[in-house]
C-alpha cells in the first residue's frame, strides 16, 4: 500500500468515511448474517458507530468506544458477533482477516453496525470491523513521510483567480523568503480548518479555491517542478490562523488558562489551553546556535529535507507532545507531518517550523509570570481570547533576532517590534497533515 497516493481517499484520518462507504456499498449487514447483499430499496438501513476503543470488558461482552464526535458509547457483543481486521487503505472486506475479541485492544479503530430500529443500548452488534492501533500508526507515518517528501507549506502571499494559482511563501531561519506557485484544478482536493478549534486533519472541511485568502496558512501535497518553484497539487489544506505574543501576567493552571499583555495590541488577552495544545520552551542558550543556522537546521543541516527527528513525546498522530507536557499526540494539524509540523520544506536553510518543532515540551506548571510567549490559534469569534494550538515561552532572543533582521533590511518596524504572522505564521503550530 506504500504507493497509494495521499489525498485520494486513502488517508488514515478518513477512516470513518471509508468504512461508512463500505457499509453502504458492500452490504455489510447481509454479509454479517451470511446472506447475499441485496440492492433492493426495501432492504433495512444500517446504523453504524465508528470510533476509538477505550476499554474492553470480555466478561460482560462489551466494548467502550469514543466516537469521533466525542460521545462515549458501549457496544454489546454476543457469541455470534464477528470480528474482522482490515488494513488501513483497504476498500473491501474481501481482504479482511477473521480475528477474535482478544485481538481487539485500546486505541484500535472500530466500526460496529446494527439494523435500523434495533435498540443500540441492549442489542448485540453482529459485526465489528477493526483497524489496529499499530497498523494505523504505521500507515500514518507513511502518509507523513509523503507530506515531508512531496509537500510545501507557508503563508499565502497571493491568489490569482484568473490562473487559479496560489503563491505560498515561507521564511527560512536565515531570513530569506522562499515562494512556491501552486496551481489548483478541479482534481485538487481543497479543505480548510474551521475557526476557533484545535485543527485536526480528519476534521478539515471541504472547501474551494475561492475561499483561500492572502495571509492564510496553507499546506499542499503534490509533484514539484525540477526547480522547486511550482507544485502541482493533489491536496490543499489551509486555515486562517493568528500568531499572538506577549508577556504572561497571570496563570490559572486549574482552568488551563493564562493571561498576557498582547505584544502588538497592548491589550489583555486570555489564552485557553486544551489537552491537544502543545507547550514548548525556547532554551536560554539557543540564540548562540543561530550563527550556524540554529538547532542544526542551517545549510547542510536538517532543514533541506525537513525530516529530522521528531521531538520527544511527539505522538504518531500529530504537532509535538501533549498539551500538558506529556507524551501525547500533537494536534493533527498543528502542522502537516506534525504540525502533522515537520512537513516538507520549501528550500535550504530550514524554516521557523523546523526550529520550533524541535524545542522541548513543557507543562503549564512550568510557565512563569513575566515569561514572553508566542502562540498560534485559529481565529475565533471573541478577539479577547484565543485557543492555543502551539505555544512557545522564553522567546525573547528570537523576537530580538527577528526585529534586528527587519531593521538591517531597512524595513519598517512593525507594532510590537516584529511581524509575528510574517515571521512565525508559516507552519508555527498551524496547518497540519496526517
Amino acid at each position: 500500500m506504500d504507493n497509494l497516493r495521499v489525498g485520494k481517499g486513502t488517508i488514515v484520518q478518513r477512516l470513518s468515511i471509508l468504512i461508512l462507504v463500505l457499509v453502504i456499498f458492500t452490504g455489510l449487514g447481509a454479509a454479517a448474517n451470511g446472506q447475499t447483499p441485496s440492492a433492493s430499496p426495501a432492504s433495512p438501513a444500517v446504523v453504524s458507530l465508528v470510533g476509538e476503543v477505550k476499554a474492553i470488558d470480555a466478561t460482560a461482552k462489551q466494548i467502550v468506544v469514543r466516537a469521533d464526535s466525542g460521545v462515549i458509547s458501549t457496544i454489546n457483543l454476543s457469541d455470534k458477533t464477528q470480528y474482522k481486521r482490515l488494513a488501513p487503505g483497504e476498500t473491501t472486506l474481501s481482504k479482511a482477516a477473521d480475528i477474535t475479541l482478544t485481538d481487539v485492544g485500546p486505541g484500535d479503530r472500530v466500526l460496529a453496525r446494527w439494523r435500523a430500529g434495533a435498540d443500540l443500548k441492549t442489542a448485540p452488534t453482529p459485526q465489528v470491523v477493526v483497524m489496529s492501533k499499530a497498523d494505523l500508526a504505521k500507515k500514518q507515518e507513511q502518509d507523513r513521510a509523503q507530506w515531508r517528501r512531496r509537500g510545501v507549506s507557508g503563508i499565502v502571499a497571493s491568489v490569482n483567480p484568473s490562473t487559479q494559482e496560489i503563491t505560498v511563501s515561507s521564511r527560512t531561519l536565515m531570513g530569506a523568503p522562499q515562494a512556491v506557485i501552486i496551481p489548483v484544478t478541479d482534481k485538487t482536493l481543497v479543505r480548510r480548518y474551521p475557526p476557533d478549534t484545535i485543527p485536526k486533519y480528519s476534521e478539515a472541511k471541504l472547501s474551494k479555491f475561492e475561499e483561500v485568502k492572502v495571509g492564510d496558512q496553507l499546506r499542499a501535497l503534490g509533484d514539484k517542478s525540477a526547480d522547486g518553484a511550482r507544485l502541482t497539487a493533489e491536496e490543499v489544506l489551509f486555515g486562517t490562523f493568528k500568531i499572538a505574543g506577549g508577556t504572561v501576567t497571570a496563570i490559572d493552571a486549574a482552568n488551563n488558562q493564562i493571561k498576557i499583555n498582547d505584544l502588538q495590541t497592548k491589550k489583555p488577552l486570555t489564552i485557553i489551553l486544551k489537552p491537544e495544545s502543545v507547550l514548548r520552551r525556547f532554551p536560554e542558550n539557543a540564540a548562540a546556535m543561530f550563527g550556524g543556522g540554529g538547532m542544526g537546521m542551517g545549510p547542510g543541516g536538517g532543514g533541506q529535507g525537513g525530516a529530522g527527528p521528531r521531538p520527544a513525546g511527539a505522538g504518531p498522530g500529530s504537532p509535538g507532545g501533549a498539551g500538558q507536557g506529556g507524551a501525547g499526540q500533537k494536534p493533527a494539524g498543528a502542522g502537516p507531518g506534525g504540525p502533522p509540523g515537520s512537513g516538507a520544506r520549501m528550500g535550504g536553510g530550514g524554516n521557523m517550523a523546523d526550529l520550533l518543532e524541535r524545542l522541548p515540551t513543557i507543562s503549564i506548571n512550568e510557565l512563569k509570570v513575566g515569561d514572553t510567549i508566542i502562540m498560534s490559534s485559529l481565529k475565533g469569534s471573541d478577539p479577547s481570547q484565543l485557543t492555543a494550538i502551539s505555544l512557545v515561552s522564553g522567546i525573547e532572543p528570537l523576537l530580538q533576532m527577528m526585529a534586528a533582521r527587519t531593521a538591517a533590511a531597512g524595513g519598517p518596524r512593525p507594532q510590537g517590534g516584529v511581524d509575528l504572522n510574517g515571521s512565525f505564521g508559516g507552519m508555527f503550530g498551524g496547518i497540519g497533515g496526517p
